[in-house]
Parts: structure tokens; C-alpha cells; sequence
């Protein structure tokens, strides 16, 4: 890589110089690369450790509220039945 960017009359110490210093900066970019990641997967298994106590606490949570029954109002079936009552007298009387 060094020497795609030589320029004309740089010596080879120069581009010896400039080789080492690119392969230091790729090792320090993957260094910086490896902590990230590894920040990154402390912090997931933190998030997900938190995840299962809350999934733990809401299955009983859903336990205890699979006792309750829902019951549906009688108004808007009665609605509707006014209003297929109402369509249908319409349609005959015209």
C-alpha cells in the first residue's frame, strides 16, 4: 500500500516508514474494533438479561389475567340489529 503512494524521489526508508506506520494504524483500528465488540456483547447480554426478568414477570402477569372474561356490551349488537332491521324495511318499501 506503501507504494501505491510512493511519490518520485522518496527513498525506500521513507516508504519503509510509511508501510509501518499504516500496519500500526490498521492494528490500532482493530484493536479499537475488538473492544467495541466487546462492549457491544456486555451490553446485549445486560439488555437481555433485563428481557428474561421482565418475560419471567409478565407470564405471571398473563397467568393472572387469563382469569379474567371479557364479556362484550349488548348496545352495539342492538345497533346493529336496528340497522339491518332498518336497511331491509328500506329495501322493501321502495
Amino acid at each position: 500500500m506503501a507504494k501505491a503512494t510512493q511519490r518520485p524521489g522518496q527513498s525506500k526508508e521513507q516508504t519503509k516508514l510509511i508501510a509501518q506506520g499504516i500496519q500500526k494504524g490498521i492494528e490500532l483500528y482493530k484493536k479499537q474494533q475488538k473492544e467495541r465488540s466487546r462492549e457491544l456483547n456486555r451490553k446485549l447480554k445486560k439488555v437481555s438479561g433485563h428481557l428474561n426478568q421482565l418475560n419471567e414477570t409478565g407470564a405471571n402477569e398473563e397467568q393472572i389475567s387469563q382469569a379474567f372474561i371479557y364479556r362484550q356490551h349488548w348496545l352495539p349488537w342492538l345497533l346493529l340489529l336496528v340497522s339491518w332491521l332498518g336497511f331491509a324495511a328500506f329495501t322493501l318499501l321502495v
